[in-house]
Order: structure tokens, then C-alpha cells, then sequence
């Protein structure tokens, strides 16, 4: 299995390694938290601009970045008494955030953080394994997954939405087709929801949509895996997709349309979220194996279809989906 959980994405991934197409330097910059400068990703971007992630591979360290990505603008964001760390994933409008954090027991946990406020844990009730990987602008939906029988995490995914006002959990894991593991992994403020879930014992993956209960599935063409990691209210879509040899890249799905995201000629990357101004976060590793996160301009209005800046990697192509 390619990616069990969102913890072993974030060791096994930089493992992945693959060849890409060049895209400009100058379309991409890097961020690179000071205290973690040899691994760093950047997971999640509200319309302020303000960026959300953690470094360090081994013991996770959470933060909050106000653009430029200099040292004095990092802001340390960490559950207290999380040996294992924290992960920062999603940010709201208000500045509000949600991720994970690991106990000393290694037990997985979700949070939320209201701005200024005091750390939450947010699990869901019976689970023994959580994890919260978005929430929408309005800061009244978060999607993460849940496992009711691995403490580790690594088996019996279930994609979850949940409602903050109300503790309403909806189990999205139940509308998709046939699977070994789902995650949810970003919403919107219309409620849509996208993920990705394992369908086959090889560990190959489709990403999903689910617009008010209904699922569509896709891959990025010619794939062998797809993970729709991050949704805006236009509704354009990131995430990463594998090819048959094993290289990684990371994609835009703009109303149809996909791009192929490559920072630097890297050899792996994942975009993992996406503002209404059309900013993408993520991570890329570089030559010498360092984890480093990036964040795009903003594509002008009359190039947004194209991100005609010169982000593309690869050539434009219609999307082939399936509904289920």
C-alpha cells in the first residue's frame, strides 16, 4: 500500500522518487522552516495567505507562516505534551486550525485551534485512531478519517465530514465504492468534500468528490494512483497521482482541466491545498533528499484556466471521471 495514513505519508513519500518535466523557478518559492531546514511542508493556505504546516520528519513540529517565508514570520503551533508532535494541516478564514498530534503512547489524535484560542482534541466518538486533514473558510466543516479497530492508524480508514456546530459526523467512507482505506481531506464552504481511497490489495488509489452524497471518482489520466488532497469554493482541486514507473507529481484540477505541478525540476511533489486567489501549498523533494515546502503566486485572472505563468509541467487534458 502506497500511503496507509496520513502519518506514513509524510515518512514513506519522500521516499518516492521520480523524474518530472521543468516547470520556471520563479513560479514556485520555497519555504523552508528555520528550525527543521532539511524537511519541511507546508499543508494548508486560507484566503489571507497565511500558511499552515510543521517540519521535522521524525518529531513533528507544527506551525503557522505569515508570508514572506522568513524566520521571524514562523510561528510554532504544537499540542502540549505531544511527544510525537504536531501536524498543522488546514486553516480557516479566521485563522482558525486543525491537524493531528501524536501522544506519547503514539496514539493519533485531531485537534482544533480557534485563533488565539487553546488547542481541542477532536475525535471521533469509538475511534481509536483520528486524524483531521481540513476544514472550509467558514471554519464550520472539517474532513479527516477515523480507524474504530487500528490503533496505529494503518487499516480500517473511514473518510469522515464533521459538522463543528452540531458534532455531526457524516461517514463518507460508506457512499464509496468498495475500498480497504479512505481519507477525506479537504472541504469547502458548499460542503464538498474530496479525498482519496484504496481499492485494490496493491495499494492503488482513487481520489473521490462528494458534492451533497454524491460520489464521483477519478484519476489523473494515465495514473496508476490519484489523492484529491485539497479543495477551494471554486471549486479547482490538488493533489498528487503516481505513474505506472513510480514518479510522483503533484496536480490542478481547474473545473475539468488538469495540470502537472513540478517546483524546480524536483523528483517528488504533492500540492496539498489551494486558496480562492488560486495559491498552492505544498512540498517537493529536492536533489540532494531534503523535504522543502512551496507556495505559487497568485495566477492572474485572465491566465487562472491555464496558470499561464509558466507553473505547468505537463500538458493540459480533459479529466476522466466516473460517477458511482
Amino acid at each position: 500500500m502506497r500511503r496507509n495514513s496520513w502519518l506514513a505519508w509524510t515518512t514513506a513519500v519522500v521516499a518516492l522518487a521520480g523524474a518530472a518535466s521543468t516547470a520556471h523557478a520563479m513560479d514556485y518559492l520555497n519555504i523552508i522552516d528555520p528550525a527543521n531546514p532539511t524537511f519541511t511542508q507546508a499543508l494548508g493556505i486560507n484566503g489571507s495567505d497565511t500558511i499552515v504546516g510543521y517540519g521535522n520528519a521524525i518529531t513533528f513540529d507544527g506551525f503557522v507562516l505569515a508570508l514572506p517565508p522568513v524566520p521571524s514570520n514562523f510561528t510554532r503551533e504544537n499540542f502540549p505534551g505531544a511527544t510525537g508532535g504536531t501536524q498543522v494541516v488546514g486553516i480557516d478564514a479566521a485563522g482558525d486550525t486543525v491537524g493531528f498530534y501524536v501522544n506519547p503512547d503514539g496514539s493519533n489524535h485531531g485537534f482544533f485551534k480557534p485563533s488565539g484560542g487553546a488547542f481541542t482534541t477532536v475525535d471521533q466518538p469509538g475511534s481509536v485512531f483520528d486524524q483531521l486533514l481540513g476544514i472550509n473558510q467558514a471554519g464550520n466543516e472539517i474532513a479527516g478519517y477515523s480507524s474504530f479497530t487500528d490503533p496505529t492508524g494503518a487499516t480500517g480508514q473511514q473518510a469522515f465530514s464533521l459538522i463543528r456546530s452540531t458534532s455531526t459526523y457524516t461517514n463518507i467512507n460508506a457512499l464509496l465504492p468498495a475500498n480497504f482505506n479512505s481519507q477525506a481531506t479537504g472541504v469547502n464552504n458548499a460542503g464538498t468534500v474530496v479525498g482519496f481511497y484504496i481499492y485494490d490489495t496493491t495499494g492503488d488509489s482513487s481520489a473521490f468528490v462528494d458534492a451533497a452524497g454524491v460520489i464521483t471518482s477519478f484519476q489523473y489520466p494515465g495514473s496508476t494512483n490519484t489523492m484529491a488532497l485539497g479543495i477551494n469554493d471554486i471549486g479547482e482541486i490538488v493533489g498528487d497521482y503516481t505513474l505506472a514507473n513510480g514518479n510522483m507529481f503533484g496536480f490542478l484540477d481547474n473545473r475539468g482541466i488538469f495540470s502537472s505541478l513540478d517546483p524546480f525540476g524536483s523528483t517528488m511533489v504533492t500540492a496539498n491545498g489551494i486558496n480562492d486567489n488560486g495559491r498552492i501549498v505544498g512540498f517537493y523533494t529536492n536533489a540532494i533528499g531534503n523535504t522543502i515546502g512551496f507556495v505559487t503566486p497568485a495566477p492572474e485572472p485572465a491566465s487562472l484556466a491555464l496558470l499561464g505563468t509558466g507553473l505547468i509541467g505537463l500538458a493540459v487534458t480533459r479529466r476522466r471521471r466516473r460517477s458511482m
